[in-house]
């Protein structure tokens, strides 16, 4: 499992968000398509906002793609909050020999986005996966 690590960037943009949204950042991961944010359980409609308000403003004050994902101590539960644009069906997480994999299934017609041209998405996603629960591999069905 790898260490959640701040660096300057991250910890900037986790102040503004949470100025903005008056909820606690667990986890912030810097991409080069967007900035991901992970907030407490049950904090998820704050740090959204009425409408989208406060990711609508958040993306115009970074200029950025913003995502919002809702913490679980229940690694199925996070992985779905991480998946959860792309409709998911289940999440099944299993030993393979000594690496720890999660599947999730999406809807069918959501596969390839949720996958991400060249598989970006889902590095995204099992990076930040890793930084909270002993998963090394993650796939999507």
């Amino acid at each position: 499992m790898a260490e959640v690590r701040f660096t300057e960037d991250t910890l900037r943009y986790a102040s503004l968000f949470q100025d903005v949204t008056r909820t606690t950042v667990m986890d912030c991961l810097n991409t080069p398509d967007r900035i991901i944010f992970v907030v407490r359980p049950g904090e998820i409609g704050r740090a959204i906002g009425k409408r989208g308000e406060n990711v609508a403003k958040l993306r115009r004050l970074l200029n950025r793609d913003i995502l919002v994902v809702e913490f679980s101590a229940v690694p199925e539960e996070f992985i779905a909050n991480i998946f959860r644009s792309y409709q998911v069906k289940k999440v099944q997480i299993e030993q393979r020999g000594t690496v720890t994999h999660a599947t999730v299934t999406v809807e069918a017609t959501l596969k390839g986005k949720a996958i991400g041209r060249g598989g970006r998405n889902l590095r995204v996603a099992r990076d930040l996966i890793s930084r909270h629960f002993p998963i090394e591999s993650v796939s999507v069905a």
